[in-house]
């Protein structure tokens, strides 16, 4: 290892930007021209002084190992440009950012930093603050009696508007437009549902999208109404299962345990965004308990989430699961050390053995969309058939998985032909019912793990 800890390749730093236009200016000041007294440590540290527009420059520090940026720029971005441009700099120049002292100003936020991570161990949570005032039993437990009695509401309301899709038949719902369907999505948010909310809204655009709508709308109705049935029924529901119920309907997931420590590969790292919130998803697999987690992150419209990891570092932590049937939701929690460089990919099988753990997966979560599995030995091959496509198919002539429409036409699908070449490669990625997503691959003849995102 280099005298500064891993540098990150250029790829990773990228992945961390909040939007394009942060990733293009990081890119203009990834070079030595506007910095000045760079430096970086051992533990995963890096500093400097950035050149602006006025006559001060700006100071920017950076952990790697949270990540964790400090910047005294006015941006609202996170990180802002100018901790990606040292963050470029650092993983290119040793020279320019080679081992120092960190200077004071770097050094007190740095310390700032280790305090709190020591009082939060002190207290025995990962990543929370100083408790607050406790909370009235009674006076939640009405809350929450209440909020039931909207929901149960808000489902009954629900059911009426699915059977009047069926009776009217499907084809009259593209005919009926969009705005039933989000006047029925606000009904839920007035219910205190906002997780029917979000499926009563990807319902309403299913009419009109495509070749075969009408079985999707089907499909998508009845495990709507599964929902809805499930929840009228929970006192009858194992815990589990009746767990992951509430958590599908908009409750919050409870914590299901105490925090594992591991040592955790970061695979993959994507943002979505409705329009109002951006959802960071960050998919880890742990080296030595076999155990997968999935990080959730939440961000303002315009705003990058909180929390960022890179993908191919493997980093020494603690994650917290959340409850629930098949849930691999988890907290981020302490870290313990430097991160490194992944060695080797996840265990992985066949195509047919991917089907499989996201069939077994259903069985605990019928509202599953996808599964995190990891394949062996594929090769990315285009479907001559008519419509076209891609798909996964085993070297051995195995069976095939076709390529999640979603995925289509993204960069990474090409990224992962280029990186194959004909010849087969580890891939994981997301099985699901629409078929599988890739996010991240590994060739023999190509070093370190390839962000598909």
């Amino acid at each position: 290892m280099n005298p500064t800890g891993v540098r990150w390749t250029t790829e990773q730093v990228l992945a961390l930007a909040p939007d394009d236009a942060s990733r293009k200016a990081g890119n203009r000041l990834g070079t030595a021209g506007p910095w000045s007294g760079a430096g970086a440590s051992a533990t995963g540290s890096v500093w400097g002084l950035c050149k602006g527009s006025g006559g001060k420059p700006y100071q920017t520090v950076v952990d790697t190992t949270g990540p964790a940026y400090r910047c005294s720029c006015p941006s609202r971005k996170f990180p802002c440009k100018h901790a990606l441009g040292l963050l470029l700099l650092w993983a290119a120049d040793e020279e320019t950012v080679g081992r120092s002292e960190a200077p004071d100003w770097a050094e007190e936020w740095l310390e700032g930093r280790r305090q709190r991570d020591e009082e939060k161990a002190a207290e025995g949570t990962a990543g929370g603050g100083a408790p607050g005032k406790a909370a009235d039993p009674e006076a939640a437990r009405r809350r929450a009696e209440r909020r039931a009695a909207r929901i149960t509401a808000g489902t009954t309301e629900l059911e009426q508007r699915l059977t009047d899709l069926l009776r009217g038949g499907l084809a009259a719902a593209e005919q009926s437009g969009y705005g039933l369907w989000e006047e029925t999505a606000a009904r839920m948010v007035d219910a205190q549902a906002p997780g029917l909310a979000g499926r009563v809204r990807e319902l309403g655009a299913i009419p009109g999208s495509g070749a075969g709508w009408p079985v999707r709308l089907l499909e998508e109705s009845a495990l709507l109404r599964l929902l809805t049935a499930g929840w009228q029924g929970l006192d009858r529901l194992p815990e589990p299962l009746a767990t992951t119920v509430r958590t599908r309907v908009g409750l919050p997931s409870p914590l299901g345990g105490a925090p594992v420590r591991d040592h955790w590969l970061v695979l993959a790292q994507y943002d979505s965004s409705d329009g109002k919130l951006i959802t960071r998803r960050i998919r880890l697999y742990g080296r030595d308990s076999g155990r997968s987690a999935l990080l959730l992150s939440f961000g303002a419209a315009g705003r990058s989430p909180e929390l960022g990891l890179p993908v191919g570092l493997v980093i020494d932590a603690e994650v917290t699961p959340h409850a629930g049937a098949g849930q691999l939701r988890a907290d981020w929690g302490r870290q313990f050390g430097v991160p490194g460089p992944i060695q080797e990919p996840p265990p992985g099988g066949s195509t047919t053995a991917a089907i499989e753990a996201y069939g077994a997966a259903l069985r605990d979560d019928p509202w599953l969309d996808a599964w995190p599995v990891t394949l062996r030995d594929v090769v990315p091959v285009p479907v001559p058939e008519a419509g076209g496509g891609w798909q996964l198919a085993d070297a051995d002539g195995g069976s095939a998985l076709p390529v999640a429409p979603a995925a289509l036409g993204r960069p990474g699908l090409w990224k992962l032909a280029a990186v194959s070449g004909g010849a087969p490669v580890t891939v994981f990625g997301e099985c699901g019912h629409r078929g599988f997503h890739p996010l991240a691959a590994w060739a023999e003849d190509i070093p370190g793990t390839v962000p598909l995102t």
